[in-house]
């Protein structure tokens, strides 16, 4: 059974990691989430789950207005092929439905499959906002606490510029 938001959110608090609460309508697009944020400081992300040819399970994030060369992506993250994950897998691996992946599902991850890129670009933000296994809140979390985060979930997260300098 994936965890819950308050699940989530109680694990944050015990590794003493501080964030900002946003609730919204459920939010399934980028586009949805720039109209809907109204002042919420800080960088606003995408999150790309992916599945390649050798079965290897990504999970990228960048800024949401990056541009992305997804025939290309595999080459720079060092993966075979990439294709995106259908939501079932979604699902049974990260917990959540199509439009609340972020790095909060990896919270889910308790076998630490999925391959973890974060953007370069985006880690130079102070502040991140991602779902917090909801589309339904945002939360703002301090970049430095997203890797301690994503580390204590077992993982190790891979910082990458993703776009040509």
């Amino acid at each position: 059974m994936p965890a819950t938001p308050e699940d989530l959110l109680g694990h944050l608090d015990a590794l003493g990691i501080e964030t900002v609460i946003h609730r919204h309508p459920p939010l399934y697009t980028v586009e949805d989430s720039r109209k809907l944020r109204g002042d919420i400081e800080g960088g606003h992300c995408k999150n790309l789950f992916f599945k390649d040819k050798k079965g290897a399970l990504w999970l990228v994030v960048t800024l949401e207005d990056a541009d992305l060369d997804l025939k290309r992506l595999h080459g720079v993250i060092g993966s075979a092929r990439l294709s995106f994950g259908k939501p079932d897998l979604l699902m049974a691996t990260l917990g959540v439905i199509p439009g609340a992946v972020s790095p909060f599902a990896l919270f889910n991850d308790t076998n630490a499959v999925v391959n973890v890129v974060l953007d370069e670009a985006m880690m130079a933000h102070d502040i991140l906002n991602y779902h917090p296994l909801s589309n339904e809140m945002t939360l703002s979390v301090a970049s430095g606490d997203l890797i301690r985060f994503i580390e204590a979930c077992g993982h190790a997260p891979k910082i990458i510029a993703l776009q040509p300098q």
